[in-house]
């Protein structure tokens, strides 16, 4: 009998000209040029609403058995690990599952409250992406984020859901989502509007 997988998933939030992040990111102002500092931002303002407006999103946000992510969108540390960084969530990330974060620097897994561990994977997106197969079981994978690291992943083929909440309003520059993808065939599967979001889910056709 052969074992059942989950969906490679990713969700991120963008503007309406496909950026997920401004220019000149800081570790005051993580999204950079987006008219807020810290996570009080216009990209993510959504998250913050009324919970009817939200809840169904969140919820899906957090379904995942387990989650990928690039060390920009863990940290603002570069280079080899010289601060006891452990995200920008606090003791308690919003996670509670194993999280594999993408870095070129070896570093011990980091358990935080809540059931979240933070592993740190050296040897690419692939090698990441069994790791947290194997961690999930037959639940989903979310890569997280990123912009750059959802690239990657689709590059690769390696994404079967894409759940966009995009934003009405243009950043102009930044990070952006596809830069250096391959045209891609989607198939969208749902679409829901709020007053600040639309929420637009695709499938990745071969």
């Amino acid at each position: 009998m052969t074992e059942r997988l989950g969906r490679v998933t990713c969700d991120l939030s963008i503007s309406v000209d496909g950026y997920s992040a401004g220019l000149h990111q800081t570790e005051q102002r993580p999204f950079g040029d987006d008219a807020g500092d810290g996570w009080g931002n216009r990209l993510h303002a959504w998250m913050f609403e009324t919970p009817e407006q939200r809840q169904v999103e969140l919820d899906r946000l957090t379904a995942a058995g387990a989650f990928i992510m690039g060390r920009n969108m863990f940290g603002p540390v570069r280079g080899a690990w010289d601060r006891r960084w452990k995200g920008w969530w606090g003791d308690d990330p919003p996670y509670h599952a194993p999280v594999f974060v993408l870095t070129h620097h070896p570093r011990d897994p980091q358990p935080m409250d809540g059931g979240t561990t933070f592993h740190f994977v050296t040897d690419g997106v692939e090698s990441a992406l069994r790791q947290a197969r194997e961690a999930a079981g037959d639940r989903n994978v979310s890569v997280h984020g990123g912009a750059t690291t959802i690239n990657q992943y689709l590059a690769a083929g390696l994404i079967d859901e894409l759940r966009l909440h995009i934003v009405p309003f243009t950043l102009g520059a930044g990070t952006r989502l596809f830069d250096g993808v391959p045209a891609l065939n989607l198939e969208q599967v749902e679409s829901r509007a709020v007053n600040s979001v639309t929420h637009v889910t695709y499938r990745v056709l071969p």
